[in-house]
């Protein structure tokens, strides 16, 4: 954990109606280990030096609230991951936790029947700042804090690998084909998700909580996600591919208030998070730039042509993979007015520029799927970028956008949500930028 090296991996073994499971954890060159035999969904033999308290008798739930030095709740957790299981029970709610403050008021406004879950997820053993991901081992360490301070039980799951396979893998091969990945909307939207509604089934809660800026409404008949209350902290963008049948078991207990009201919460509570800075984007990057991190996981430089539109060479670059549509910075061209990038081709590794207005877009084509029949929307097509009035035309893979004004730096591989007043009516990934 924390700067220590990478933990060993646990083991299950079954006898005829027990199982037995092991764990370990290592941090500055030391080390623990927990054994656990477990009898359904019960602890009936363990060797577990370093906690707080024996587990014999206790059920994997009530376990999972034992303290103790760092490295044996560690290695207990590691235990107790592949193993556990709680008898279902009304009220209960399993609360995502990322070691923030968002996701500690969130488990405290889920009461005294919440159970936190923290996904140890990949990240670039390479990157500079690994410590401020909301997936990193410290995190991991601070929601445990936080849940035991509260006498509540928390769960680590760990899906390094898992996750390597399907947001890391994906978001390289992305850039290999020219686009430009938003890798939170898969995370969120097809893994994350995924993995925590799976957990809460497993743990018998009734619902899933995260701590996330976000809203569920009813709109035209049937439950959507929808923009948090507070604009300069919504999440729904990064949230919209998440499926609109799964929001029966999802609750955003933050999406009514804005981030002040959060951390006072959390101050209210003497809770350590209440200061604690904002987690980065794109976790597994460990605070690293993307270009460096492709460069490093397989995308290596490769000189080749910058081009105007007209098709005459302007600039050399280094790799057609770091230019992105809408980028102005960093071309190394001379021009008498700026140009921008308006295009990469992977496979003639050429990069196209031009003035501003040749980034003008109209007509969008999105690969994904409409949550409701709509004809006029509010389009965002990146995150950082204001929604531009729609027309949407469903196509068999997705849907087509005819804009009202033009967007600029559309870029394939990125999210097209469509909203209808505060409602997520649709989502998803840009296949064609289109032409005026």
């Amino acid at each position: 954990m924390g700067g220590a090296e990478r933990p060993r991996p646990f083991f299950v073994h079954y006898r005829v109606r027990m199982i037995e499971s092991y764990g370990d954890s290592t941090r500055d060159g030391d080390w623990a280990a927990v054994r656990l035999l477990v009898d359904g969904d019960r602890v009936v033999e363990a060797d577990a030096p370093g906690l707080d308290r024996g587990v014999v008798g206790l059920t994997l739930l009530e376990a999972a609230s034992v303290g103790g030095d760092v490295l044996a709740t560690d290695a207990l957790a590691n235990a107790l991951a592949p193993v556990f299981r709680a008898e279902p029970k009304a009220g209960r709610t399993a609360v995502a936790m990322s070691g923030g403050v968002d996701s500690a008021v969130a488990l405290l406004r889920a009461g005294r029947d919440a159970i936190g879950v923290t996904l140890r997820l990949w990240l670039d053993p390479d990157g500079p700042d690994a410590d401020r991901a909301c997936c990193s081992p410290e995190a991991v360490l601070q929601a445990r804090a936080t849940c035991h301070r509260l006498g509540l039980p928390h769960v680590t799951l760990d899906l390094r690998e898992e996750f390597r396979a399907a947001v890391v893998g994906p978001f390289v091969r992305s850039y290999a084909r020219g686009e430009t990945p938003n890798p939170c909307i898969r995370c969120n939207g097809s893994f994350r998700f995924g993995e925590l509604l799976a957990f809460a089934g497993r743990a018998g809660c009734d619902r899933l909580a995260t701590g996330h800026y976000a809203r569920i409404v009813e709109h035209r008949g049937r439950r959507l996600l929808a923009r948090g209350a507070d604009p300069q902290k919504d999440q729904s963008y990064m949230l919209a591919r998440v499926d609109p049948a799964d929001l029966e078991r999802i609750w955003f207990p933050l999406g009514e208030q804005d981030k002040a009201e959060t951390r006072a919460e959390a101050e209210r509570a003497g809770l350590d998070a209440a200061h604690r800075p904002e987690s980065q984007e794109a976790c597994f990057l460990a605070g690293d730039d993307y270009r460096t991190f492709l460069t490093r996981h397989g995308l290596a430089p490769k000189p080749g042509a910058i081009l105007d539109e007209d098709g005459v060479t302007v600039g050399e670059h280094d790799g057609f993979w770091r230019y992105t549509p809408g980028q102005r910075k960093g071309l190394g061209v001379v021009a008498e007015r700026p140009l921008y990038v308006l295009g990469a081709d992977a496979q003639s590794n050429t990069v196209r520029v031009g003035p501003r207005e040749s980034l003008a877009r109209t007509h969008v084509a999105a690969a994904g799927r409409l949550y409701v029949d709509v004809e006029r929307a509010e389009a965002k097509l990146r995150y950082r970028s204001p929604a531009v009035p729609s027309s949407v035309s469903a196509t068999d893979g997705g849907f087509e956008l005819e804009l009202d004004e033009p967007a600029f730096g559309v870029a394939p591989g990125q999210a097209a949500v469509l909203y209808e007043d505060d409602a997520v009516v649709g989502c998803g990934l840009v296949s064609s930028g289109g032409d005026n």
